[in-house]
């Protein structure tokens, strides 16, 4: 059985390397032209080609190099060829120290700091407590449950919302349209751990930062094709919202001149909060492929019909 690793190839050596000690049976091929496409069952990539299915008529399996899947065409899936979205462990622990930094810098009004000192000015802003401060988290997935888990301990008042009910100890869940509005009012920093969706896109929008509270903050660690960029601007210079930080952007990299790289409350990260390390990547494979071959239910299998 063939997989073909179809991205960088120094990445890849390393990948190949893990999984030869963990499924020895397991032809490990870097580059799309190490390999006759017939022979490929199973690829693992971020991007696919438009001719993906007829270029590897025998696939089973697309494993995407992320937790997102939404650059894949879902419904151009055959009924025969599964998705899988990468699901660790370690993934968890990336975005709950990321969100959990953004979170206490918005408490901490960081991005304001930030701004001063590069405008020299030296001014103390009013200090809020974390117990005062009310949280809110879009979206309850894998990713949102840890952050969920790492800001608890600093005592914020944490709501959760999503797409069906959850019950999550210390966390009060919330979900459908009525859970959203309750969630958006009560929502002094709004994280946003959101998969990409057609229900997604643009969500980040005039609209609903209408619905937080006057001078709240925003991290967003989703997709950057859910943020409307303007509207966030209008909102930062009304006073809507008092400080944002980004970790995701649309287009990425953020073209040079673009206002939120020079915004005085903007903190902008190169899309960093999670890196996928070959170890955890292996690890996901590994556990994915045995789960596959004996018939089990796969670890992070996308349901094409909600495209996450």
């Amino acid at each position: 059985m063939t997989l073909l690793f179809n991205s960088d190839p120094v990445r890849g050596a390393s990948f190949a390397a893990l999984m030869a000690q963990s499924l020895p049976d397991l032809a490990v091929r870097i580059g799309a032209d190490s390999v006759e496409g017939a022979q490929v069952r199973y690829l693992l990539t971020w991007e696919a080609p438009r001719d993906l299915f007829d270029r590897y008529p025998n696939l089973e399996l697309v494993l995407s190099l992320g937790a997102g899947v939404d650059q894949f065409d879902l419904a151009a899936f055959p009924p025969g060829v599964r998705l899988v979205r990468l699901v660790d462990e370690d993934l968890g622990l990336m975005m709950r120290d990321y969100v959990c930094m953004a979170v206490l810098g918005c408490l901490r009004q960081l991005p304001d700091y930030m701004g001063q000192q590069r405008a020299g000015v030296w001014q103390e802003l009013p200090l809020r407590m974390a117990r005062d401060t009310r949280v809110g988290i879009l979206g309850l997935g894998h990713l949102g449950r840890a952050v969920a888990m790492g800001l608890a301990p600093f005592g914020f008042a944490l709501s959760g919302h999503s797409r069906s009910p959850q019950d999550l100890p210390g966390l009060r869940c919330l979900h459908g349209p009525a859970g959203l509005e309750t969630l958006l009012a009560q929502s002094d920093i709004l994280v946003c751990l959101l998969p990409l969706t057609p229900e997604t896109r643009g969500v980040l929008d005039d609209a609903l930062f209408a619905k937080l509270p006057r001078g709240a903050a925003l991290v967003h660690v989703g997709r950057g094709a859910q943020l409307d960029p303007q509207a966030l601007l209008g909102a930062l210079n009304s006073g809507q919202l008092a400080r944002a930080v980004l970790d995701v952007t649309a287009p990425e990299p953020l073209p040079p001149g673009d206002p939120l790289w020079a915004h005085p409350r903007v903190i902008v990260t190169p899309h960093i909060a999670c890196q996928t390390r070959p170890e955890a990547l292996a690890r996901h494979v590994t556990q994915v492929l045995r789960a596959h071959l004996q018939g089990q239910s796969l670890p992070g299998l996308v349901q094409t019909d909600r495209g996450y």
